[in-house]
């Protein structure tokens, strides 16, 4: 499953457009965002990307859950978004 990273910094349709061209060679994704400014940003690329693939006849499900992943050394909790498309 190919993992994105998604910082406050991040251009929400930037985003959504890099996660549409994955979802079209797979049917999931994995959204990585650490801190309230990156989720933000990683859901609305979500909401952005899903206007883009509505037109094929699918629908996005995000599933949420934490992972801890490591920054510079330093082990970080992050919110961990699987995106689906079906």
């Amino acid at each position: 499953m190919e993992i994105l990273k998604v910082s406050s910094k991040s251009n929400p349709n930037s985003v959504a457009g890099a996660l549409t061209n994955v979802l079209r060679d797979t049917n999931d994704v994995e959204i990585q965002a650490v801190g309230a400014g990156a989720l933000n940003q990683a859901i609305k690329a979500i909401a952005i990307a899903r206007g883009f693939v509505a037109p094929s006849g699918k629908n996005l499900y995000c599933i949420p859950s934490f992972a801890v992943i490591s920054i510079d050394g330093e082990e970080r909790t992050a919110i961990k978004l699987v995106v689906e498309a079906k």
